[in-house]
């Protein structure tokens, strides 16, 4: 696959998300929605715009997602594999400002998701960390199931984050 089409695919896979929680779950606020910085001297020049490719909302918690569509889903060293630094510096830093901007709002929680698409790979990420009071998970969606069992993947997705969506 060239680089052209990894970048269509990695589009058209973040549109399925969004546009699945959108129709099957219109109880759940869900949008590619952008976070603003939140800068302690509002001086805001160079820095790049946050766009969340799915942000999920109900109830008072808050999930984002990013989701990544990757020939490799993890980095590896020798036998060692971690997820991709920057994919988790980038949700980190999603889930920090947008907790800052909801701190005067009743809300009861904000986490993040990297959604990796299953690749060929033997090992695939399917882990939870609380960073700094959030919840930071890394996870796998398989793409070679039956469309039931996507389903059943995202619906639980949703029931864990933002549970009593329903």
């Amino acid at each position: 696959m060239d680089f052209l089409d990894e970048q269509r695919m990695c589009r058209l896979y973040e549109k399925f998300i969004l546009e699945y929680y959108k129709k099957e779950h219109p109880e759940i606020k869900a949008a590619a929605s952008q976070i603003p910085w939140q800068l302690d001297d509002d001086f805001n020049e160079m820095l790049p715009i946050m766009q969340t490719d799915i942000m999920l909302s109900h109830a008072g918690k808050t999930l984002i997602i990013d989701a990544k569509y990757y020939k490799h889903s993890l980095q590896q060293q020798y036998d060692s594999y971690s997820v991709h630094s920057g994919n988790l510096y980038q949700i980190f830093t999603y889930v920090k400002n947008k907790e800052v901007e909801l701190k005067n709002q009743e809300h009861e929680s904000v986490s993040g998701m990297l959604l990796y698409a299953k690749t060929k790979e033997t090992v695939y990420p399917d882990h939870e960390y609380k960073m700094s009071g959030n919840t930071i998970a890394v996870r796998t969606l398989d793409l070679d199931k039956d469309f039931t069992e996507i389903k059943k993947q995202l619906d639980g997705i949703a029931e864990k984050y933002l549970s009593n969506y329903k």
